[in-house]
């Protein structure tokens, strides 16, 4: 097991090196600081959230509550979040300060609410960014489909890109009123984006009536119930490609199962759209180390052009 000192000052210096953007200060999910799988920690702003993935003993948790403590007397932090992720609905709680009436995820000029209550999400995936960089990078003057589009941060990105529309389609209403508050936050104009309320697999007459698109996201939940498996359902999307492509349309697939690697995306592709050539896999970011980046999450980029 790293001696906790090491984890201490890599928590530390990069909590020196934050700003206001979200930022990840230490990711032990990916298998490489032995001893701390369990533990993942962010800077949200003004408020530190910690997650405990499994109980991590009583000597490890006095470590990391002195650690917080310390934090807590720098003021670096309006408040310090704990939740426990391996308990039923995985509770949190204030265990320094207070939480602000309003909180969001800020970056790269975009902002984003959060929900800190929601014990499962909070409306927002900061390793996704690098989806994000990319969609703005690559959205001017472009129509844009934002398939599972959640709370529509890849929306926003489209749109600070120079989009000229994006329609985002969830099945969560919620998600997408949340989303809808966010075009608000951006000051973005209204007309160039639209929400449609459906699940995905049972709507493509009018996903297809709304384009063709130029651009079309597709960043599925690993498994929701009832609705929608990485494993059997990315297949019903990939093979109607061509039914609301452009003929010049970019893909960003995502895929955030660790069970299965690029290769499951590659082959879909293959098969089942074979026009849309594989062009690269977007790089993760360094806050999100893996040992094994085929665990890990993949954005793939596929062109028909």
């Amino acid at each position: 097991m790293i001696e906790f000192t090491t984890i201490k000052n890599i928590i530390l210096e990069n909590i020196k090196t934050k700003n206001q953007d979200f930022k990840r200060l230490f990711y032990g999910r990916g298998q490489c600081y032995e001893g701390y799988e369990s533990i993942v920690i962010d800077s949200i702003d003004k408020v530190l959230q910690i997650a405990y993935f499994k109980d991590i003993g009583e000597d490890l948790e006095a470590e990391f509550m002195d650690l917080f403590e310390e934090i807590n007397a720098s003021n670096s932090y309006e408040a310090i979040v704990l939740q426990r992720r391996h308990l039923s609905k995985a509770p949190k709680e204030v265990i320094f300060g207070e939480l602000p009436q309003e909180l969001f995820a800020y970056e790269e000029g975009m902002k984003f609410h959060l929900n800190l209550n929601d014990n499962q999400n909070n409306g927002f995936f900061g390793d996704m960014k690098v989806g994000r960089a990319f969609v703005r990078e690559n959205a001017k003057d472009l129509r844009v489909l934002n398939l599972f589009s959640y709370t529509c941060s890849f929306s926003v990105a489209a749109l600070m890109g120079g989009a000229k529309k994006v329609v985002n389609v969830d099945m969560s209403k919620k998600s997408l009123e949340v989303g809808r508050k966010n075009h608000q936050l951006n000051e973005l104009v209204k007309g160039t984006y639209s929400f449609m309320p459906y699940n995905i697999l049972k709507s493509w007459s009018r996903i297809k009536k709304a384009g063709p698109y130029d651009l079309i996201i597709i960043d599925p939940p690993s498994l929701q119930k009832g609705s929608f498996a990485s494993t059997t359902d990315y297949q019903k999307i990939i093979k109607r490609l061509d039914e609301f492509a452009s003929e010049e349309c970019t893909v960003l697939a995502a895929l955030n199962n660790p069970s299965l690697d690029s290769a499951f995306l590659l082959n879909i592709f293959a098969e089942l759209a074979p026009n849309f050539k594989f062009q690269k896999r977007l790089e993760n970011l360094e806050t999100y180390p893996t040992k094994e980046e085929e665990r890990a999450l993949k954005n793939l980029v596929f062109t028909n052009f």
